[in-house]
């Protein structure tokens, strides 16, 4: 059953066309590992799932819900798509508990003792819950990433999508979050994630989508992308990123 549906998408910005004709299916319980260059639009696609950037033609489901049908509420569906930046986006002033509690109140609407034990419950599973009382500040970019994958997971997400995750953390940090992301692949969450780290492609994912020039060049199962990509663009750029 098909849990994200993109389809001809295409968007621009003016006269700079930055998706073109873009279409993806992902079931539910996928894992779809999105790469290519940089400026390919990557994280345009991603951040057109769930309405963080308006597209001009083509049409994309979530669940059963068109994101771009006007008629939609936006807010709702990215209540129910988990999302994940780059750059953490916690809130710097509040608490790390305040952080994973503050959307289960303000959008679900969950009573404030529910929704601290979920928010616990979670650290804990990232290896945080010790961290609790402390502000973002005070923690490791990559404490912080699992911190922002509990606070998406709080919220009890259809799916989740990472818009590179890992790209903003020193190497050291970068495989405590890929561990959290791998246990989430493991367990049958849908994800989207826009990433460069191979190894975690090559682990879990069911399937590359590989991205030059704002089109999707090449939507492969894993074996076949990593055994010979059938376009040459998708070869020079695996050449590069697995020759390091």
């Amino acid at each position: 059953m098909s849990m994200i549906s993109i389809r001809n998408v295409s968007k621009h910005y003016g006269s700079f066309q930055v998706l073109t004709d873009c279409s993806v299916e992902v079931n539910k319980g996928e894992v779809i590992v999105v790469c290519g260059p940089s400026g390919s639009g990557k994280s345009t696609l991603i951040n057109c799932v769930n309405g963080l950037e308006p597209f001009q033609a083509g049409e994309i489901v979530v669940n059963e819900v068109s994101v771009g049908d006007p008629k939609t509420k936006l807010s709702n569906l990215r209540a129910r798509v988990g999302m994940v930046f780059q750059h953490f986006e916690l809130f710097p002033h509040m608490t790390i508990a305040e952080n994973l509690t503050i959307a289960q109140e303000k959008v679900l609407a969950r009573p404030h003792d529910q929704a601290l034990e979920k928010g616990m419950k979670l650290l804990d599973r990232v290896g945080l819950k010790a961290h609790a009382h402390k502000h973002p500040g005070e923690l490791s970019g990559g404490q912080q990433q699992r911190v922002a994958i509990a606070r998406a997971l709080a919220m009890d997400p259809i799916c989740m999508l990472f818009d590179e995750p890992t790209s903003a953390l020193d190497p050291e940090m970068i495989n405590e979050v890929l561990d959290v992301m791998v246990e989430l692949a493991q367990e049958g969450m849908t994800m989207m994630v826009v990433t460069h780290e191979m190894g975690f492609a090559r682990k879990v994912a069911h399937r590359v989508v590989f991205m030059d020039k704002g089109a999707i060049v090449e939507d492969a199962p894993k074996d076949a992308f990593f055994g010979t990509p059938r376009s040459e663009r998708a070869q020079q750029f695996l050449a590069k990123i697995l020759s390091h």
